[in-house]
């Protein structure tokens, strides 16, 4: 049986005006830094990637501390299964199927 659990992550604004930082527990440094143009999207695409064995929720932040945008995903990391269960020589596999 698998377990879920939920991660939460924050994309929020940085201090010094140099893009967002992608905060979370689940992190193993507890936070990454994302510049450019396309830091948000990058920041809350590694979170879903992060997150694809576990519930995850991101909440992105604008530069007064609010909310402006939320985003859930559903962990989808499958079972193992076997390809051949009536063989001596079963192969295990993780079935993984992320949609971003």
């Amino acid at each position: 049986m698998v377990t879920s659990s939920r991660h939460v992550y924050e994309v929020r604004p940085r201090k010094d005006k140099r893009g967002v930082d992608l905060i979370s527990d689940a992190l193993p440094f507890g936070r990454l830094w994302y510049d450019g143009p396309n830091a948000v999207t990058n920041a809350t695409g590694y979170a879903m990637h992060d997150s694809r064995s576990a519930d995850a929720v991101i909440h992105v932040y604008d530069d007064a501390g609010n909310v402006i945008e939320t985003r859930e995903h559903a962990g989808d990391f499958k079972e193992w299964s076997a390809l051949d269960s009536s063989s001596d020589y079963s192969t295990l596999f993780a079935v993984r199927t992320c949609s971003f």
